[in-house]
């Protein structure tokens, strides 16, 4: 079983394993993020005897059933065709199943439990006494797994059956840009980083990616034809995650996408009052789908009560499709793909400059971890605000350092004029309006710097970075 870039993942269950006694692991992520690639691939490569089974929508007793059954094939390594067990309640199936480890150090995961917590939520208060009364004198390494972040995150919360059960927990996350190298070999970094800003770093959709064509066909077969895999992808993922109110959250996350970025203005759009996004948008911030972002510029102390937050959406895949697939649903309808796209073609380089602004900022965090900056920053981040603009700031606030940085997507080298209106700028941006303070620069250029500019930024303490040149630095 091949898998892409899951090192540290990889080395944390092997931590796990290595644990003595029994370990009983939570694992969450989003759908399609490769939770199940990731610990059926570990268990192989451990060589533990692995017990797995996943949970369906289907009544109680016919997952009860189904359970057992599994545990009984494998215990006696056949496909128990025709073995029909129906076990009274869960604390049999479970009890088989303690007794099929043994006193063997083994793999159990049990997927999709959301399913199953779904059908019966009292499967929590059975898995706990299980743990308590007969896992806990085994050897398990018991991983439960699934893509409901909020209802697998609760399972840990005080007074919820298996709270302080857990040993460890190991969130999932998408890949990050860098590692999308190994699912796209024949692109160069340029269309890497658009593949990235349509679909993110999610295995399941860089697999559907086929590189020996170009970006538009990929798009067009994927997104914009009424049989594209995409198509009913957000719905399916929101619904997954949310369950109630789906559409209330997806008018939000449209909204957003829409450009709407303050609380004021994501309620206009989506309709739906002010103070009710105090219900709706702390949801969306655990679910991992949203990010509150704050200027950099402002102080540590006042930064949880800030007033100058925005709200972003935090999915590529669905920045990608809020902004050029949903609103142009009647056009596939019609059969009209490559029109969409042609009409996409004037936005689309804007749109993945964004996406490049956002790696400018990775970049800095990871020099700044690898100590490869001129101080350690605070806060990396941006900075906003009516008088300036900053893609990229990393600030210190005791020693009083700031680095500022511009990012630019557009083709061409990056001209003199870039520089010289950044170093312009500073007072209003750095606090203080610069005094006593240390201000670094830095400039990211999708393709080169004139010569003109590489003279000017020799003048302020200046980086020049080019986007192809960035790429090592971003793992």
């Amino acid at each position: 079983m091949s898998i892409i870039n899951r090192k540290q993942e990889f080395t944390e269950l092997d931590q796990i394993a290595a644990e003595r006694g029994p370990q009983f692991v939570l694992v969450y992520g989003r759908r399609r993020v490769g939770k199940t690639t990731l610990l059926t691939a570990w268990a192989e490569q451990s060589g533990l005897p692995t017990f797995y089974w996943v949970a369906k929508h289907a009544p109680r007793q016919v997952l009860m059933s189904n359970l057992a059954n599994h545990i009984y094939g494998w215990e006696h390594q056949s496909d128990a065709g025709d073995v029909e067990i129906r076990p009274a309640d869960w604390d049999t199936a479970l009890r088989m199943l303690a007794k099929a480890i043994g006193s063997r150090k083994t793999v159990v995961i049990l997927d999709e439990l959301p399913y199953l917590l779904e059908e019966d939520p009292g499967f929590a208060s059975y898995l706990q006494a299980a743990w308590d009364h007969h896992f806990k004198q085994t050897q398990v390494r018991l991983f439960v797994s699934g893509s409901h972040i909020g209802m697998m995150t609760r399972l840990v919360q005080y007074q919820a059956p298996l709270y302080g059960r857990f040993t460890a927990q190991l969130p999932v996350q998408p890949l990050s840009f860098a590692d999308c190298a190994g699912f796209l070999p024949d692109y160069d970094v340029h269309k890497r980083l658009a593949v990235y800003a349509v679909v993110g770093g999610i295995p399941a959709y860089l697999e559907r990616w086929n590189t020996t064509q170009g970006l538009n066909t990929n798009i067009e077969r994927l997104f914009l034809k009424r049989t594209g895999w995409f198509r009913n992808e957000p719905m399916v993922l929101i619904s997954d995650l949310t369950q109630r109110e789906t559409d209330k959250f997806e008018m939000i996350l449209r909204a957003i996408a829409n450009g709407n970025h303050i609380r004021d203005r994501i309620a206009d759009a989506a309709t739906i009052p002010t103070e009710s996004l105090s219900h709706y948008l702390p949801r969306l911030l655990d679910l991992q789908l949203i990010e509150r972002r704050i200027p950099a510029t402002v102080p540590l102390a006042k930064r949880e009560i800030s007033k100058e937050s925005r709200y972003f959406l935090r999915d590529p895949f669905l920045r990608f499709y809020y902004r050029f697939v949903d609103p142009n649903l009647h056009l596939i309808e019609q059969d009209l793909s490559h029109r969409l796209w042609t009409s996409m073609q004037e936005t689309f380089r804007a749109f993945v400059a964004d996406t490049f602004e956002e790696q400018c900022r990775v970049w800095v965090l990871k020099q700044a971890q690898r100590g490869a900056l001129p101080f350690e920053p605070d806060v990396v981040g941006g900075h906003w605000a009516r008088d300036a603009q900053v893609d990229v700031v990393a600030i210190n606030w005791r020693e009083k350092q700031i680095l500022l940085g511009e990012a630019k997507w557009g083709e061409g080298n990056v001209a003199r004029e870039v520089i010289r209106e950044m170093v312009a700028k500073t007072p209003l941006v750095v606090p203080e309006r610069g005094e006593g303070w240390q201000v670094h620069y830095a400039f990211f250029a999708r393709e080169g710097f004139t010569e003109a500019a590489q003279e000017e930024a020799k003048q302020h303490s200046s980086r020049l970075v080019m986007f192809a040149e960035m790429e090592p630095g971003l793992n």
